[in-house]
């Protein structure tokens, strides 16, 4: 583990620990700080140490695997022999980031696979980091979309980073004002790790114990900004490009990191490609906007699509919604709806096969009928 592990007594409150859980009688609350197969490295009052899976974890996961341990749970620990502890049971979470499954088709492109994988769960908010680089280049505006959208489902509340803001030469207010467009009611700030510009306005959102996420794709300088808040080298950076100015990847796993001033920080991987999983109202606060114009509509079930009265249509023609908008809205929206209906197949699926499985039983000579 890095720097910020623990050894001897702890008090969980500085973990966000949460008296309201319900803890399972002959156990001990623990906040998971990474995961690796078959076992995770907790954080209990007695200290950091690794404690593997118990079988009602596994078979749980086995049916569900968003019911597997994440970084940033709380979780119940069992005692065994010799002063050892099993992971025996996940606790409620009150937030999960949570990320549609990818695999690859037989065509060898993406496709969702209708089950999720929680990134990190009892996040109180999720920053969305995206680099700025030379004034000829623009932070990918669909992609924060997309991150702001799970951030929101999540239950946490989204804040995105525009990071290594000293490298952007010309026009960062422009870019401010865009990214701002693209998450209305979302608090968005410029910031420069290495210099400490702007840590402070992000260290303020981790007062009382609060514990966040950081979102983005590699090279966004996540880990240099974990740096920069711990006041320590807590987490391995590289050294940026000199030809486009980004960071290669480097962080391999999530981790929790707790900080010395207070709070705690979840570095995460690059995210190449995040797809939507259970999505309800992310969508819609994220594109509020399009929402409010929808009203104007002639029709309620209006698509935007062409039917004639169509308000939102009106707005791009005049110029006052980016057709760009309006175009990563319909993709959200169909991949929201797709992923609905996969996970729905799933659900059925498992309904009929466990059905299947107790007709069978049923059938079996012997076995007393009413």
């Amino acid at each position: 583990m890095n720097s910020g592990s623990f050894s001897g007594s702890i008090d969980l409150s500085l973990l966000g620990w949460n008296d309201a859980l319900p803890l399972p009688a002959g156990t001990v609350p623990a906040r998971v700080a990474r995961v690796d197969r078959g076992a995770a490295e907790v954080i209990a009052a007695e200290g950091q140490f690794q404690a593997r899976y118990s079988a009602r974890i596994r078979r749980a996961a086995a049916e569900d695997p968003v019911s597997l341990p994440c970084v940033g749970d709380w979780v119940a620990l069992a005692a065994l022999p010799e002063g050892r502890y099993e992971l025996d049971a996940v606790l409620p979470r009150s937030s999960a980031f949570v990320r549609g499954g990818v695999s690859r088709d037989s065509r060898g492109g993406l496709s969702g696979d209708g089950q999720g994988q929680v990134l990190a769960a009892n996040v109180d908010v999720v920053f969305v980091a995206e680099p700025s680089m030379h004034s000829t280049d623009f932070a990918d505006l669909g992609r924060i979309e997309r991150l702001v959208a799970l951030a929101w489902e999540s239950g946490g509340v989204p804040v995105v980073l525009i990071t290594k803001a000293d490298l952007f030469e010309l026009g960062l207010d422009e870019l401010l004002a865009d990214v701002r467009a693209a998450a209305p009611g979302v608090d968005v700030h410029a910031l420069c790790a290495q210099t400490g510009e702007g840590v402070d306005v992000v260290r303020a959102y981790l007062h009382g114990a609060k514990t966040a996420v950081i979102l983005g794709p590699s090279g966004a300088g996540k880990s240099t900004l974990v740096n920069a808040l711990a006041g320590e080298d807590v987490m391995e950076t590289q050294q940026v490009r000199a030809a486009d100015g980004r960071g290669r990847h480097t962080t391999v796993h999530r981790e929790l990191i707790p900080l010395s001033g207070g709070g705690l920080i979840i570095d995460t991987p690059g995210i190449r490609r995040v797809g939507l999983y259970a999505m309800n109202d992310g969508v819609d606060l994220v594109f509020s906007d399009i929402e409010e114009l929808a009203e104007g509509c002639r029709f309620g079930d209006c698509s935007h699509g062409g039917e004639p009265g169509c308000a939102v249509q009106a707005a791009v023609e005049a110029g006052e919604l980016p057709e760009r908008r309006l175009e990563s809205w319909f993709k959200l929206q169909r991949e929201a709806a797709w992923m609905a209906r996969r996970s729905d197949a799933r659900l059925r699926s498992e309904e009929t096969r466990k059905w299947k499985i107790l007709h069978k039983a049923w059938r079996q000579p012997g076995r007393n009928r009413p």
